[in-house]
């Protein structure tokens, strides 16, 4: 366990706040942690005084980004087994800059989770709007592939209600890892 002084939350806070930084969590998702952070979120966001629009489209898009870090994050605590439930480890953050809102999330994702991202991802990049509304459509209607946990619904719904394309890095951890990081702007 690390010895923080005072001096150090405080320095923390005082970048995060520099970087108009209103939401910041990194540790173990659970759908519980999902929950509780939702609700933080929700009242942070109505706290800035964003539009019901604004609003809805930023907690979907930080409840999806959550949701990936339960589901593919591949580092999962040592006290769960791997399975639907356990505790995933990731981050998740959320700043309003120049009226609008930048998430971002990141979590290690196994090698060839890492591909199919990519894959996906820069697909997604390539459409317009229009395209993604499309996509986000057919989706709905499709059979969720037995790999999936949502159809790809979720970066779907980002791409849909992003105001910006979205925008990931993937980095190499060791030969069996990457490091997946996501920003999505609202």
């Amino acid at each position: 366990m690390h010895n923080h002084s005072p001096q150090d939350l405080h320095q923390f806070c005082q970048c995060a706040e520099q970087r108009d930084v209103i939401f910041y969590y990194v540790g173990y998702f659970s759908q519980p942690i999902i929950a509780a952070m939702a609700e933080a979120v929700k009242t942070r966001v109505e706290q800035t005084g964003a539009a019901a629009s604004v609003r809805r489209k930023l907690f979907s898009s930080f409840v999806e980004m959550a949701q990936n870090i339960v589901h593919y994050s591949a580092d999962h605590s040592p006290q769960t087994e791997v399975r639907d439930g356990d505790m995933r480890h990731g981050s998740v953050s959320i700043a309003l800059r120049n009226g609008h809102y930048h998430l971002h999330c990141g979590n290690p994702v196994q090698m060839h989770a890492a591909e199919e991202l990519r894959i996906k991802l820069e697909h997604l990049r390539a459409l317009t709007m229009d395209e993604i509304k499309q996509e986000y459509k057919e989706a709905l209607r499709a059979e969720t592939p037995t790999s999936s946990k949502g159809a790809g619904l979720g970066l779907l719904t980002m791409a849909r209600d992003a105001s910006a394309p979205l925008e990931f890095r993937l980095a190499p951890m060791d030969e069996a890892t990457m490091m997946f990081c996501l920003k999505a702007m609202i």
